[in-house]
């Protein structure tokens, strides 16, 4: 696999750096609920689902596009943990028996496993509401019209028009054979939107001009297409043990996705195709944008 040198360092160093984040806001909640202002079982299935796993790809993501657009500091790493707020939320509430049922991730055990249904349900709506909180607080960004777009931006990319919404579909496809622009659809809003915001708040942070802030959304786009099928063939192909949860299971429920209906090889020329569509859109850039497409590569070639 050809990386861009320096990118799996990068990589590390930015998820240390949300972990860190992470604990430290989930922390001071934590005080707070001596005080009995946060229930502590509550702030303990947040911790388990948020802290101790997860390559953090999404904060990756942010962190470089802000980089790009000489964006540094604190602020990308807030937005980036408020992010991953969101994604961690998605995936507690994801693993729940009335969605997919699973009773493992990232390694250990699921947090509806782990502290019950309601406290699972509860951790996730925890997580998201913090998320807006960490992107509102001006420590994020001194310019209140920059927090506001990137609450805006969220907002769109986790609800009804978005990753909800792409649940939903994904939900009501199981058993029926869908076409293929429908599987693309609810891909696209069910894991693409939460990775195109990631690239798309990096510019904004940045105050990129419209032009590369839509570059860099049609970017992230492409890139959660590619993310999405490379997923599907990790589960229809992968080790249980390597990819710390669940394998096979999306063929199990009978789940509308683009390996069922075209096979792997036509999925795996797609996910190529989508990657160099993803590439494409980082050549104005430059060199200056070789970490981000060393992590678009990473997406398709990964095995985990």
């Amino acid at each position: 696999m050809v990386r861009q040198p320096g990118f799996g360092k990068r990589l590390a160093d930015h998820a240390a750096a949300i972990e860190a984040l992470l604990a430290r806001l989930l922390a001071d909640r934590t005080a707070a609920s001596r005080h009995g202002d946060v229930p502590a079982r509550l702030l303990a299935a947040m911790r388990h689902g948020a802290l101790g796993g997860g390559k953090r790809l999404r904060p990756f993501l942010l962190i470089e596009s802000a980089r790009l657009f000489g964006a540094t500091g604190a602020g990308p790493l807030r937005a980036a943990a408020a992010l991953e707020c969101v994604h961690c939320y998605s995936l507690i509430h994801d693993d729940l028996p009335a969605m997919d049922d699973d009773d493992l991730r990232r390694g250990k055990p699921t947090v509806h496993k782990a502290f019950g249904e309601a406290a699972a349900i509860l951790a996730g709506d925890s997580l998201l509401t913090i998320a807006f909180e960490i992107l509102s607080d001006p420590a994020t960004a001194r310019d209140a019209a920059i927090r506001a777009a990137l609450v805006l931006a969220l907002a769109k990319a986790a609800g009804a028009q978005g990753m909800a919404g792409g649940e939903m579909l994904d939900l009501d496809g199981e058993g029926r054979k869908l076409s293929l622009q429908a599987i693309l659809r609810m891909q696209a809003m069910k894991a693409g939107t939460l990775i195109a915001y990631a690239c798309e708040a990096g510019a904004v942070l940045g105050r990129a001009l419209p032009a590369d802030r839509r570059r860099m959304r049609r970017f992230g786009e492409a890139l959660g297409r590619a993310f999405q099928i490379a997923d599907d063939l990790l589960d229809a192909t992968g080790e249980e043990k390597a990819l710390g949860k669940r394998a096979a299971k999306d063929a199990a429920r009978g789940k509308p996705t683009l390996v069922a209906l075209l096979g792997i090889d036509k999925s795996r020329q797609l996910a190529r195709t989508s990657l160099e569509e993803a590439l494409s859109e980082l050549t104005a850039f430059g060199s200056r944008a070789g970490l981000l497409a060393a992590a678009a590569r990473h997406v398709v070639e990964r095995n985990r």
